[in-house]
């Protein structure tokens, strides 16, 4: 296929050279144009701008948040405005579910069609292939997004004939892996300050009843203290949380847990925290309890 892809970002740059891995197309935009450098020395295209990316059979973005979708996407030259009838946007952000139902909208009054796609994995799992894709759309549409999100997934989940439903599926995931962090954080710290050393405690935890990956994923951060460099960063975590709120205010559905990991965050975020990995708020509890970092 003919692809533009949008953001190149620690995410974006792995999914797209596995685009180009798996034979399609590939033209490029990023703001920042140096990313865009590896892939163009694969076999990429750079676009000189947004619109420059439109002309293919599908255009692919992943983006930080809704007002940097909301730019690519709106207005002369964005993609609503330049992408042909028929041709596709499989959108791989987080993005609020409110923003994904005007986006699904606008595409079907513009004749054009529109995949939700958000993905769990962080950049490692991007650029191995190994993401797990979240996928909902109009039947057609994601039969002709299967090519691609095939060539950055280990596994599709298709949930829904409407777009905003992978969004909301993915701020409920993301919400719950912020509610691992916090809680392996606070556990963490009652056994350390009990005398438990943590790396040994996260054995314990992961050989036994929690061997999953997000345990040990965000165990092994928690417990060496490393934050940097950020795989997903703090404010983008904080982004979420909100964005899980507003959709569950929306609902009317009362979310007390990430009430709590709203603040947890807006605490790092106050004391610095800008740079670190969103992981990070699970670091807090220890300095609540008067322990020195890691």
């Amino acid at each position: 296929m003919n692809v533009g892809f949008i953001g190149l970002g620690h995410m974006g740059v792995g999914m797209a050279a596995n685009l180009l891995k798996a034979g399609h197309r590939l033209t490029v935009y990023n703001r920042t144009r140096t990313k865009a450098e590896p892939l163009v020395a694969e076999g990429a295209r750079l676009a000189a701008s947004i619109s420059d990316t439109c002309g293919g059979d599908a255009i692919v973005t992943m983006l930080a948040d809704d007002e940097a979708v909301e730019r690519v996407a709106y207005g002369d030259g964005g993609i609503i405005d330049r992408l042909s009838p028929r041709a596709l946007h499989v959108s791989c952000s987080t993005i609020s579910v409110a923003l994904s139902r005007r986006l699904s909208e606008a595409h079907a009054k513009a004749g054009q069609r529109f995949v939700a796609a958000p993905v769990f994995g962080r950049p490692e799992a991007a650029a191995a292939r190994r993401l797990f894709v979240v996928a909902a759309g109009e039947p057609g549409a994601i039969e002709a997004a299967s090519p691609l999100l095939e060539a950055i997934g280990q596994r599709i989940f298709v949930v829904s004939d409407t777009p905003q439903a992978a969004n909301l599926v993915k701020l409920s995931g993301n919400f719950l892996i912020a509610s691992v962090i916090e809680s392996l954080g606070e556990a963490m710290t009652l056994v350390q300050k009990g005398g438990v050393d943590p790396h040994r405690y996260l054995e314990v935890l992961t050989s036994s009843l929690f061997d999953a990956p997000v345990y040990k994923t965000y165990g092994g951060l928690i417990a060496g203290g490393k934050f940097e460099p950020a795989g997903f960063a703090a404010p983008l975590g904080h982004k979420d949380i909100r964005l899980a709120l507003a959709a569950a205010e929306d609902l009317r559905v009362p979310m007390p847990v990430a009430s709590l990991l709203r603040d947890r965050f807006l605490t790092l975020l106050a004391r610095g925290g800008e740079h670190l990995d969103w992981s990070a708020i699970g670091r807090l509890s220890a300095a609540d309890a008067g322990m020195p970092a890691p």
